[in-house]
């Protein structure tokens, strides 16, 4: 928001450009001063971020061995609710930090397993919602769906980011929890994980597989009934307008 904002701010402050030298905006004045005014304000918000992403990582940390199912829930959940953002990415960056601790250390692995299932549900839910729930969606959003089978299986979560933008309050909700069940399952059924991305084609390197998929499908299942439960039925007409 803040670099659009920006560009935005940039092309009004240059507008008195003569169109001699109009072209040179897009290609090297926006560009430049964008950049460096984008560096700027990052190094000022940084300090604010860092803090809040160390409080997160803390908080987690904190939970140890006791209650790791809740954990994966929680680092799962989290994978969903910005699906792609900065919570999405603590999560992430979270899992990455443990398994490169496992790697020279023991264990570690089941978290990131449970990072990678909580991105992996959003869009299977979606997807699967958009199958069997038909009335539930815009012409549009059904056309679009099934590539979110792809995406989620490929581990790409933000292919269900048009459907939560335009319907967030139902769509969030109902992708954490699907997740959260996903990610506390993998716990409790010892899941591993030794890759850092991947979807399925990382399976084969995936510790109690069989379980993983399992878990996989009862939280997408979850999501999908959530959203089945939670959204309105689409009417006719506005049906038509989205096509």
């Amino acid at each position: 928001f803040a670099g659009g904002y920006i560009v935005l701010l940039l092309k009004k402050i240059f507008s008195f450009l003569p169109k001699s030298v109009e072209s040179m905006l897009p290609v090297l004045i926006l560009p430049l001063l964008g950049i460096i005014i984008m560096g700027l304000f990052m190094c000022a918000i940084n300090p604010a971020v860092g803090a809040v992403n160390q409080w997160i990582t803390d908080g987690l940390n904190s939970m140890g061995e006791t209650s790791k199912i809740i954990l994966g829930c929680i680092v799962a959940g989290m994978m969903a609710i910005d699906m792609g953002g900065p919570i999405n990415k603590a999560a992430y960056v979270y899992g990455v930090t443990v398994l490169s601790t496992a790697a020279i250390t023991t264990g570690g692995f089941d978290i990131m397993a449970a990072v990678m299932i909580g991105g992996m549900v959003p869009p299977i839910a979606i997807a699967l919602c958009a199958t069997f729930f038909k009335k539930k969606w815009t012409a549009t959003e059904l056309k679009s769906a099934p590539v979110n089978y792809i995406m989620g299986l490929c581990f790409i979560t933000e292919g269900a980011i048009p459907y939560a933008a335009a319907d967030p309050v139902r769509v969030i909700p109902s992708c954490v929890a699907g997740s959260a069940v996903a990610g506390g399952l993998s716990m409790a059924f010892g899941c591993t994980l030794r890759a850092l991305h991947g979807g399925i084609f990382v399976f084969p390197v995936v510790g109690n597989v069989m379980f993983y998929v399992i878990a996989l499908i009862a939280g997408a299942l979850v999501g999908m009934a959530l959203l089945a439960l939670l959204k309105k039925n689409i009417s006719t007409q506005e049906s038509r307008q989205s096509a």
